[in-house]
């Protein structure tokens, strides 16, 4: 169970026993904490500063129930040490155990990224301002990254099949016929600047074309002006077939993420981005409405 799945003092347990987890892991590592602490996706993880003698790094520790304790999503962090040449922390030290039956637990001490968020939350807010250059390490990047070699599966044509037909009904299907080595989750929140880098790269792996270009437009969605900005410097992939179809598979993620009670801006402008690629398409008449 992560926080806010029970009472709210089922949730407050929980927070301090991530709290303790935090702690362990810090002697364990034998380092000191060196900032507040900041809780992940749905409570599921706890980051902070820590500091080894002089040098600054960054602590997480993220807790599982042990049948999914295994596999691509635990290990991401670690695996991302393959892609050399890229602004994005690195993995020093990793340790787990079992807290009890239930609960497995993975701490990893890395690199702390410099910089600061370009935003406290992944959607994007109607005051940033970021320069060219910014923008310029970003299209740098996301070109270095999608070379990336891996049998890492962010993800494959089962699971585009599957969150499609969830948020959009059985008589729409996309085919995705272009493949990439994406990050997978490239929101406001993941994104630093002064100076750039990449945050979370617990899911990355092979994806759609545009699939990250896709999901930093989505988030946007809410601030036009942000929105605008992304498609100005991606237009050449989000135009593009394989660009709309990625927009598609991350349109219906955001929209099942958004029934857990994710981000409640987006769900309007989200339909609306849908309707019209499906529109556009050919894939539904224009008085089709979902959601």
């Amino acid at each position: 169970m992560t926080a806010g799945e029970g009472s709210p003092e089922a949730d407050r347990r929980y927070r301090e026993w991530m709290r303790e987890l935090l702690d362990r892991a810090a002697r364990r590592f034998r380092v000191t904490l060196d900032g507040p602490a900041v809780f992940g996706w749905r409570d599921r993880s706890l980051g902070a500063p820590v500091r080894a003698g002089e040098h600054p790094r960054w602590l997480r520790v993220v807790t599982e129930a042990p049948r999914w304790a295994d596999g691509l999503m635990w290990t991401g962090n670690l695996d991302a040490n393959d892609l050399e040449g890229l602004a994005k922390p690195r993995v020093l030290d990793v340790v787990e155990w079992r807290d009890n039956p239930a609960r497995h637990v993975r701490a990893e001490l890395m690199t702390q990224l410099a910089g600061t968020p370009c935003s406290p939350d992944p959607v994007a807010g109607p005051d940033l301002a970021l320069d060219e250059g910014w923008w310029s390490q970003l299209t740098g990047f996301l070109r270095d990254l999608s070379c990336a070699p891996t049998s890492r599966v962010n993800a494959d044509q089962p699971r585009v099949d599957h969150r499609v037909d969830a948020a959009f009904g059985p008589g729409v299907t996309v085919a995705v016929d272009r493949w990439e080595t994406v990050h997978g989750d490239l929101h406001w929140a993941n994104l630093h600047r002064e100076p750039f880098g990449v945050l979370d790269w617990e899911g990355w792996g092979r994806g759609p074309v545009g699939t990250d270009a896709a999901t930093l437009y989505l988030y946007s969605l809410a601030a036009p002006n942000i929105a605008a900005a992304v498609h100005r410097h991606f237009s050449d992939v989000l135009d593009s077939p394989t660009g709309r179809t990625a927009q598609l598979f991350v349109t219906a993620r955001l929209l099942y993420r958004a029934t857990l009670g994710d981000h409640p801006q987006l769900i309007t402008p989200l339909r609306a981005r849908a309707h019209s690629l499906l529109v556009d398409s050919g894939k539904i008449s224009p008085d089709t409405r979902f959601g």
